[in-house]
């Protein structure tokens, strides 16, 4: 890679994470730490504003940016690709919005470019949740980021009917189903729930904060300390109840 290519590569990176440490930009670029020390300092004598040390990390200064980027054409067929990939298994709201963000990607593409990309034999029929677990996982997604309680009417892998208070922290996709991962008021623990078993879902007023112990946080640092024991991967959609 040229070295004026690394020092455009390196403002990508750190423009697009909240703290970029060198041990990172080394690893993403196949240099040495060092290289990238180097790099940071001249584009920072050019009047980039990065701000941060060796050491610590560093950040982008508010208000800087860069020209409109040109994709490659690997990079638009990835993009292509995430995007049908995307469309078939996300909720209403989000492929909608996927289909306007594709839009703006293939409008500044070369003629040839982009009718490469939306050539590629790569679909995903849309196989995936049904119309109503569709709307239930647009739902749960606003409700994590808005962090409300829910409470669910659900069904367990028996068919046997519970009704739970929840706190929704995140919503997880298993290749074949959506999970909602949530703190649940009943059992005091942690809980996974297929979206498709939910039966009736009720959006609450209520407000939840986060809490030591009931935080997606704390949920993956669980599941993270049940792989070290059991020496596996995690079967977390097995355990939905």
């Amino acid at each position: 890679m040229r070295r004026a290519d690394r020092l455009f590569q390196i403002v990508q990176l750190i423009r697009g994470r909240r703290l970029s440490t060198a041990a990172f930009l080394a690893e993403r670029l196949e240099v040495s730490a060092r290289t990238i020390y180097r790099d940071v300092a001249d584009l920072q004598h050019q009047g980039v504003p990065i701000e941060g040390e060796a050491g610590v990390g560093y950040r982008l200064g508010a208000g800087f940016d860069l020209p409109p980027l040109m994709f490659s054409q690997g990079e638009a067929n990835a993009l292509v690709a995430a995007a049908r990939l995307a469309q078939a298994w996300l909720d209403t709201g989000l492929a909608r919005e996927v289909e306007g963000a594709l839009g703006k990607i293939l409008s500044v593409l070369p003629p040839a470019a982009r009718v490469a990309a939306e050539a590629q034999a790569l679909y995903a029929p849309a196989v995936g949740l049904g119309p109503r677990a569709l709307t239930t996982l647009q739902a749960l997604r606003e409700a994590v980021h808005t962090r409300n309680m829910v409470h669910i009417d659900y069904a367990d892998v028996q068919g046997r009917p519970t009704q739970r208070r929840l706190r929704p922290l995140g919503c997880f996709y298993w290749g074949k189903v959506w999970t909602l991962s949530a703190w649940c008021e009943l059992r005091g623990d942690f809980r996974g729930f297929r979206i498709d078993r939910i039966v009736d879902l009720v959006v609450l007023e209520e407000h939840f904060q986060p809490e030591p112990g009931k935080t997606l946080a704390d949920l993956l640092r669980k599941v993270e300390a049940e792989m070290v024991g059991r020496g596996t991967l995690p079967q977390e959609a097995s355990r939905c109840r």
